[in-house]
C-alpha cells in the first residue's frame, strides 16, 4: 500500500488555439507554469511534436528554457524529447546547459517514438527507424554524456559533465517498462491517450526493477486528462475542444483548437466509439466533487507516485481555472 504522498505535474504540448498566435501561445504557457508553481505543482513538461499546425512544442528545449527563465521553483522540462530524433551528443549539451542556467531545476524524459507522422519523421532522421531500434544504446550515450567519468573520451558533452539533470523513460508499452526497470530510471507512462497496457506496464516495471544510483525504488507516473469545471454541464461543454481534437486525430484533419460548444448527442456519440472511448479511458472531466472521485479511485487503482495532467481546453483562462481545481483535489486527496 502506498504511503508517500502523490506529486501532480502538468504535461503540455503549447496547443495553439483557434484565433490565437504562436506568441500568445508561448506566454499563455509560462503564464501556465507561474500559476502551476503557485498551485502546488511539482513539475512542468512539454512534449515534442513535429509537423502539427496546432502543437507549439517542436523546439522543445527552447521552450523548456523560456519557461524555466520565467519561474523559480517549478521543476521544467520534457515530455519527452525523442531521442531517436536527435544525436544524443545535442541533447547532453542542450540540456546540460539547461541544467546549469537552472540547477536542480531541468528534467529530462526521453521516449523513442517520432512525435509526428513517418515522413516528417524521415526528413527530421533519415535513419530514424535504426535510431529507435538503437533506443537504449542512445540513452548509454546520453548517460555517458552527463557522467564525470567520460571527461577523457575522445567526445566530450563538457556542459552537461556532472550536471544534474535527472533522466526519466517515457512509454506506452511494456518495451519501455522493461528498459526503465532494467536502468533503475523513473517511468511515466502515457495513459493520457495510451490505455490499454497501463496496468501491465506498470507491473512489469514494478517487477523487474533493479535499484540504481539514482534511484532506489520504482518510480511510476501515469498521464491523465483533467478538464474541470464549477459544474459538471460546464466541464462537458470545455470538453467539446478535446472531442473535436481527437476527431481531427482519427480522420487526418488536425486543425487549431476550436472553442468549446454545447454539448451534442453527436458529440456525445463520438464519445462512445469504441477507439475514441479506449483512447479517453482516462479521462476525468467534470466538477471538482466529480472529477475528485474519479482520481481517487484511479490513484487507488494505479498507486502511481506521481499524476501527470492533460488538460487540452481552447482558453487558458479556463485551462488554469482547471488546473487550479486539480491541484485543490491533489491537496485534499493527500
Amino acid at each position: 500500500m502506498k504511503t508517500e504522498p502523490t506529486l501532480y505535474s502538468i504535461l503540455d504540448l503549447a496547443l495553439v488555439s483557434e484565433g490565437t498566435t504562436l506568441k500568445q501561445t508561448f506566454n499563455n504557457c509560462l503564464s501556465l507554469a507561474q500559476h502551476a508553481e503557485g498551485y502546488g505543482y511539482t513539475r512542468y513538461w512539454l512534449a515534442e511534436h513535429h509537423n502539427a499546425a496546432t502543437i507549439g512544442s517542436s523546439a522543445t528545449s527552447i521552450l523548456i528554457g523560456y519557461v524555466a527563465e520565467g519561474t523559480s521553483t517549478l521543476r521544467v522540462g520534457s515530455g519527452g524529447i525523442m531521442l531517436p530524433n536527435h544525436s544524443p551528443l545535442i541533447i547532453a549539451e542542450q540540456f546540460g546547459t539547461l541544467g546549469s542556467l537552472y540547477p536542480n531545476r531541468i528534467d529530462l524524459g526521453l521516449g523513442r517514438a517520432p512525435g509526428t507522422d513517418m515522413e516528417t519523421a524521415q526528413a527530421i532522421r533519415s535513419d530514424f527507424m535504426k535510431a529507435a531500434h538503437s533506443f537504449p544504446n542512445e540513452l548509454e550515450k546520453i548517460q555517458t554524456y552527463f557522467s564525470v567519468e567520460n571527461e577523457d573520451a575522445m567526445v566530450r558533452a563538457t556542459v552537461a559533465e556532472g550536471v544534474e539533470v535527472p533522466l526519466y523513460i517515457l512509454g506506452s508499452s511494456t518495451d519501455s517498462a522493461h528498459l526503465a526497470a532494467k536502468k533503475g530510471l523513473p517511468y511515466a507512462f502515457a495513459s493520457h491517450f495510451a490505455t490499454t497496457h497501463l496496468w501491465e506496464a506498470m507491473a512489469v516495471y514494478r517487477r523487474e526493477f533493479q535499484p540504481s544510483e539514482v534511484l532506489e525504488k520504482p518510480y511510476v507516473m501515469a498521464g491523465v486528462n483533467i478538464i474541470i469545471a464549477d459544474t459538471d454541464e460546464e466541464a462537458q461543454r470545455l470538453s467539446t475542444s478535446l472531442i473535436r481534437m481527437i476527431v481531427g486525430i482519427f480522420t487526418g484533419k488536425r486543425d487549431y483548437v476550436k472553442p468549446p460548444t454545447d454539448m451534442t448527442e453527436e458529440l456525445r456519440d463520438v464519445m462512445r466509439n469504441p477507439q475514441v472511448h479506449q483512447m479517453l479511458k482516462y479521462s476525468f472531466i467534470g466538477s471538482k466533487a466529480t472529477v475528485k472521485a474519479q482520481v481517487k479511485e484511479f490513484m487507488e487503482q494505479s498507486e502511481a507516485d506521481e499524476l501527470i495532467a492533460v488538460t487540452n481546453i481552447y482558453d487558458i483562462k479556463d485551462r488554469i481555472r482547471s488546473y487550479q481545481l486539480f491541484a485543490e483535489i491533489m491537496k485534499e486527496l493527500q
